[in-house]
Parts: structure tokens; C-alpha cells; sequence
């Protein structure tokens, strides 16, 4: 087998964003109610086909769900001069929000319905300068464990060279969404 040249490569990378993009309904949200009552791939499935709103995040750093299976979830962004810091890169909260956003939706394939989650910890480690020159990336994450009432998962930001920008973890709580909530939280399980 061969591998795809690095044209080749970023031609599939943007005619899969594209292809999404294409099918993605406009920005919005859900109540608790209608996530807690859809099993998570259902949810993933119905943002990827438009059933249901795109994360409204999504609209505003410009990012697209791109890959979901059962522990992985992939999201694709270009970064460009609207991401940058005073100093003339991408700063990492651009980075940290891809790792984060795509580890914490790994961890949701694996829920249960009527479960939820939220990042309790973020750890990013940051290898190189991004920049707009470097076109599109993938933040891809990855679950490593989860338990009853946390999971734990790793992310990866890389570009189409599979050059590596950061590496992150993260330990998210496990929510049960049906709980009685106190100032519209959902309780912890």
C-alpha cells in the first residue's frame, strides 16, 4: 500500500471538513432533557447530519467535527491571523479548546444515556509554534479509561505532515443528567 501524498492528504483533509460543513445545521443548543434522552452516538450522529444543531463553540474558533466512533472523536480547524497572540502565533487557547472539545466528546461516545460530563482537569504540554501557514490541524482524542464516575482521556494536535503541536489529557466527571439539579447543574454521579 502507498501512502497519500502530502497533497493528496490535504485534499482529502479539506474535502472531508467540507463535506461535513456542508451537512452541519445552524449553531445552537439542546436542552438537558433532549441530550440526556438520546444514546451519545445518536447525538453525534444527528449533529453530523445536520438532524440537530452544530455547537455554537464550533462557529466561533472555527472548528468541525470530522471523525466520531465509539472512544475517538476528531475535530478539524485552520487557524488563521483571528487565533493569534501578541506575538505573532496561535495562542494556546485555540489549542487547548480543540484538545479539549475533542477529549471530552470521546468521553461522551462512551456514555450511558442520561449520562453526561464535564472537564474536572486539563493538561496540555505544547511542542512548537502554530501558525496560519501551517493550514488545517486535527485535535484527536482518545479515551483511556472510563469508570463510574470518571474518565480519562488523551488528545493529540497535529497537521497533515503529522507534525505534533500539543499533547493533552484530561479527567472528566461523569454526570448523571436525569439527577435533580441545584442552580441548573447535573449532579454528579
Amino acid at each position: 500500500m502507498t501512502a497519500l501524498s502530502r497533497d493528496a492528504r490535504l485534499a482529502t483533509w479539506i474535502a472531508e471538513e467540507q463535506a461535513i460543513r456542508n451537512q452541519l445545521a445552524a449553531p445552537g443548543t439542546l436542552s438537558l432533557a433532549e441530550v440526556a434522552a438520546m444514546p451519545p452516538m445518536d447525538f453525534f450522529d444527528g449533529i453530523g447530519r445536520g438532524d440537530l444543531p452544530s455547537p455554537p463553540i464550533n462557529a466561533v474558533l472555527d472548528f468541525t467535527p470530522v471523525q466520531w466512533a465509539s472512544g475517538l472523536f476528531v475535530f478539524q480547524g485552520t487557524p488563521d491571523q483571528r487565533h493569534y497572540n501578541p506575538l505573532g502565533s496561535v495562542h494556546g487557547g485555540y489549542i487547548a479548546t480543540l484538545l479539549d472539545s475533542c477529549m471530552g466528546c470521546a468521553v461522551h461516545t462512551l456514555l450511558k444515556t442520561g449520562q453526561g460530563y464535564t472537564t474536572a482537569d486539563l493538561r496540555v504540554s505544547y511542542i512548537r509554534a502554530l501558525r496560519s501557514e501551517v493550514g488545517p490541524v486535527r485535535a484527536e482524542g482518545r479515551i483511556i479509561h472510563v469508570g463510574r464516575s470518571t474518565a480519562l482521556a488523551e488528545g493529540r494536535l497535529y497537521d497533515v505532515d503529522e507534525r505534533l503541536y500539543a499533547v493533552a489529557s484530561t479527567t472528566c466527571l461523569i454526570l448523571d443528567m436525569n439527577a435533580p439539579r441545584q442552580n441548573g447543574d447535573a449532579g454528579v454521579r
